[in-house]
């Protein structure tokens, strides 16, 4: 996942260029927005003031279609929100990396960054594919002028949903470190998952993912 869708979304973050804290609340997921056909929910989970956040939609595409649109983390920018810098760390296989990411925040808060190691599973019989994208420690040394996100659990789920069509759906846990001003959070949990969706859905479309195809994926 890029990345962060994202967010990522920090979201993608990316992907992804998203804010919160942990997503492994029993918590039930509220409906925060719905717009073009995608959706995005929250709940705050137990002792946190950041609310944790879900992103659903369909989109036209394949399994292998939109895998190969997250996998692509060099290109996270064009559609993460505030996505500035992926950089491919080790690439292990066609579905198993590791990548750098820089998230551009707006003043006053510092820039953030963090590496993450995606990993890519189908289940044979639904045809189901998640896509997960957790932090890991190393690899990139810490920068003075950035703050280094250590703890984020991100999952991308993608399922058939009819010919040439998936159920695109992603959660990001991240805890931001460092102190964030509420309006902040507020613009990234609300906004970066709405953005980063409507712009993933015309970067999917892209030529060069329509024909990818991997070995032990079926679409």
């Amino acid at each position: 996942m890029c990345r962060s869708i994202y967010f990522y979304f920090l979201l993608l973050i990316v992907p992804f260029s998203f804010i919160f804290s942990t997503a492994k609340a029993q918590d039930k997921w509220t409906l925060s927005t719905d717009q073009e056909g995608i959706k995005v929910y929250t709940r705050l989970p137990p002792n946190s003031r950041i609310k944790a956040v879900k992103v659903v939609c369909n989109m036209q595409a394949t399994n292998s279609q939109l895998l190969a649109a997250i996998m692509d983390v060099q290109t996270c920018d064009e559609w993460v929100y505030h996505s500035k810098k992926n950089i491919i760390v080790k690439q292990l296989s066609p579905l198993d990396l590791i990548y750098y990411s820089e998230v551009e925040v707006p003043w006053p808060a510092k820039n953030r960054d963090y590496v993450v190691h995606i990993e890519v599973e189908q289940q044979s019989d639904t045809r189901v594919i998640t896509v997960s994208s957790p932090c890991i420690p190393g690899y990139v040394a810490e920068k003075d002028n950035l703050v280094r996100i250590s703890h984020s659990e991100g999952k991308w789920t993608i399922t058939p949903a009819g010919k040439n069509m998936v159920q695109a759906q992603y959660e990001l846990a991240v805890d931001p470190m460092g102190t964030i001003p509420a309006w902040l959070i507020n613009l990234f949990a609300t906004k970066g998952p709405l953005e980063t969706f409507k712009k993933l859905k015309i970067h999917v479309q892209n030529d060069v993912y329509k024909k990818a195809r991997y070995a032990g994926i079926i679409n």
